[in-house]
């Protein structure tokens, strides 16, 4: 039997026994270029209409902003940084890993209903939970069930505004949506990323 390349991940069930891949992220991507050509077309516009001072102002603003949300951006990314450390791997790669089945999609959708805080912090998490051996549907369970579902949105803001009887029957409709979306996305991930070990990740 050949020895494990170093260079091959480990499938999520061995992530004890082999060295964690390191996420690579790109410095600029595609997503990057995008949002930097609409930024400098709308930012012609308002100069056009506005002129210069037009367009120092909206920079001014966000700059104002942008340091607002930027200890919000540090400390989610340490969150998860810092959990994907502390997480014991072998027991989330068998809690949400691609062998959980239906359990992993019910638990990632109880964690995402319970897991406080915004985007900041959610997504953070979610990229902790890939990291250490959750599967991409579990973690899109999580991720749905958060957005729909969360409770800190639905108390804080909701249930003032649109009544208890709206958010759960609100609740209650959108409960089987992230365990779908979760099922959606691992069928779909096995498939479009077939590997050798892919067959042990079916549900």
């Amino acid at each position: 039997m050949s020895e494990p390349s170093p260079k091959d991940p480990a499938p999520a069930d061995d992530v004890d026994a082999e060295p964690r891949p390191g996420r690579v992220r790109k410095p600029v991507g595609w997503s990057t270029i995008i949002i930097a050509v609409l930024v400098a077309v709308s930012a012609g516009l308002v100069w056009r209409r506005d002129g210069t001072d037009g367009v120092l102002d909206i920079l001014t603003h966000d700059l104002s902003l942008f340091s607002g949300i930027l200890p919000r951006v540090l400390a989610g990314c340490l969150l998860g940084a810092l959990i994907s450390e502390i997480l014991p791997h072998e027991k989330v790669s068998r809690s949400l890993g691609p062998k959980s089945g239906l359990m992993g999609l019910l638990i990632g959708t109880a964690f995402g209903a319970i897991l406080p805080g915004g985007p900041f912090t959610a997504y953070p998490v979610a990229s902790a939970l890939l990291a250490v051996g959750a599967d991409f549907g579990a973690t899109i369970a999580m991720v749905v069930s958060w957005t729909l579902i969360g409770y800190g949105r639905a108390v804080a803001w909701e249930i003032p505004i649109m009544g208890t009887d709206f958010t759960l029957w609100r609740i209650l409709i959108s409960l089987p949506l992230p365990v779908l979306a979760g099922a959606l996305g691992r069928f779909v991930y096995v498939r479009m990323y077939p590997k050798p070990a892919a067959k042990d990740d079916e549900l």
